[in-house]
């Protein structure tokens, strides 16, 4: 009998696990698979939808990495846009389905079930959808929709972004390169809080270099409007006048339908998995992507990270094993970059909170010095922080912010990381040196340095 996966999610996870079926289980008379997907679009890069948003990338199709018709074409697996599964019944081994614009239900069976529904943007209650010029970036629609309003007549011309993480700051920067005056408002104490205070406060001043109005420490209570469109937020501080809002105050898991059919949900709020990527205690089933916890190599506990990178290679591990081959996925780390503008922004392990938190004794260290050698031209700072443990000085963590050349040398670190390599055992790495690139110690080094004399009081 033919053996029928079905997928839920049309993204980065779910597609890279039908792939991989089919690439191991090519002939459909032994395996058909069906993917569903809420949306207009397959495997497109979420995270560039800021830099499209501001211009850098001109075309919206530039961020579709392969399009319904190269699944269907090459990959033979039958794609069904704009469908949103709304139920799974286990007992019955079938999803329940919805046309959205056709209208209509339809029931598919499987034997095998791929659960990567993704994530989904933490909304305040006072986020009214139905107040024009209120926007979330969590899929290539909410980037169209963006877009488009940017380009209405009248232009909008004062944008308020709430939430200071990542997608936040990415998009205060595409909104002031599109020539809006831009507010940040966060309510914590700082933006980036991927990253340790002190290193935050770096971010912070650069933001406001470029006009960014940065107001940390204030809550959004509600929006005021005028003919159906937003014309101010609300806040514990005063009014703050916007024509366009962009919230970036974080995802969840997309758990809906999983906690529903009775799968498992772990401590971080992801559908608990083995390494396999099989939902733990129910056969057949699988899940992978922004909707799942895993593991973190450091501190040893489950945690939710919803990177686009552990998408992928979540998916890839899931649609191997169902295509009857072997692997698995050993957890992560945490390592992400960004920019502000120039400014590069890289984080691998732990921050100093999490490391504490994890029951850890430890030293931390900052470390200033330059992208290339101070006499070369175009040499610009960058300040690394190293967090290592005591007394044996294993790396927990690192963070790096500075210019050019400064976010891709957090992969060195991640390595590190991830082999478990000690401060002192990093000292010695040969790092490449030529003076447009790097100084004759690395700012890896000079941290790891100052590191090993740290653990040495």
């Amino acid at each position: 009998m033919t053996q029928r996966l079905v997928v839920i999610g049309g993204d980065a996870a779910g597609m890279a696990a039908a792939s991989q079926a089919r690439r191991r289980r090519r002939d459909r008379a032994d395996l058909e698979i069906v993917a569903f997907e809420r949306g207009h679009f397959t495997s497109y890069s979420a995270c560039g939808i800021p830099y499209w948003i501001s211009g850098v990338v001109p075309e919206r199709d530039q961020l579709i990495a392969r399009t319904p018709e190269t699944f269907r074409d090459d990959f033979d697996i039958d794609v069904r846009l704009r469908h949103e599964v709304t139920a799974i019944d286990l007992e019955r081994r079938e999803v329940v389905a919805r046309d959205l614009e056709g209208g209509g239900e339809l029931r598919e069976r499987f034997d095998d079930l791929v659960y990567a529904a993704g994530a989904v943007p933490k909304n305040p209650d006072w986020a009214d959808p139905d107040v024009g010029g209120v926007f979330g970036v969590q899929t290539l629609d909410d980037g169209a929709a963006l877009r488009d309003w940017l380009g209405a007549d009248p232009e909008p011309r004062r944008a308020v972004v709430v939430g200071g993480g990542y997608i936040g700051v990415e998009m205060a920067e595409a909104l002031v390169q599109r020539g809006l005056t831009v507010t940040l408002v966060e309510q914590a104490d700082q933006p980036m809080a991927t990253v340790d205070p002190d290193m935050a406060v770096l971010v912070a001043k650069a933001m406001r270099d470029l006009g960014i109005e940065i107001r940390t420490g204030v809550a959004v209570t509600g929006l005021d409007q005028r003919d159906g469109r937003v014309r101010a937020v609300r806040t514990a501080d005063g009014p703050v006048p916007a024509d366009v809002v962009v919230l970036g105050l974080g995802v969840r898991p997309n758990t809906a339908l999983a906690e529903a059919a009775g799968l498992p949900i772990g401590p971080s709020g992801g559908i608990r998995v083995d390494r396999r990527m099989r939902v733990a205690g129910v056969p057949g089933i699988w899940a992978a992507g922004d909707c799942v916890e895993t593991l973190h190599r450091v501190s040893g506990m489950p945690v939710h990270v919803p990177l686009g990178t552990h998408a992928n290679k979540q998916g890839r591990v899931a649609g191997i094993n169902i295509g009857g081959g072997y692997a698995t996925f050993p957890g992560v780390i945490g390592t992400a970059v960004t920019k502000v503008c120039e400014l590069e922004v890289g984080r691998t392990g732990l921050r100093e909170r999490d490391a504490a938190a994890a029951g850890f004794e430890f030293v931390s260290v900052v470390a200033e010095s330059t992208n290339r050698a101070g006499y070369y031209p175009g040499a610009r700072p960058m300040t690394v922080k190293l967090i290592a443990e005591r007394p044996g000085g294993r790396l927990l963590g690192a963070q790096i912010v500075g210019w050019s050349e400064a976010a891709k040398r957090i992969d060195t670190l991640a390595v590190a990381l991830w082999n478990g390599m000690t401060v002192d055992e990093m000292t010695s790495l040969d790092l490449g040196y030529a003076p447009p690139y790097a100084p004759v110690w690395d700012p890896v080094l000079i941290a790891a340095r100052k590191a090993v004399d740290a653990l040495a009081l």
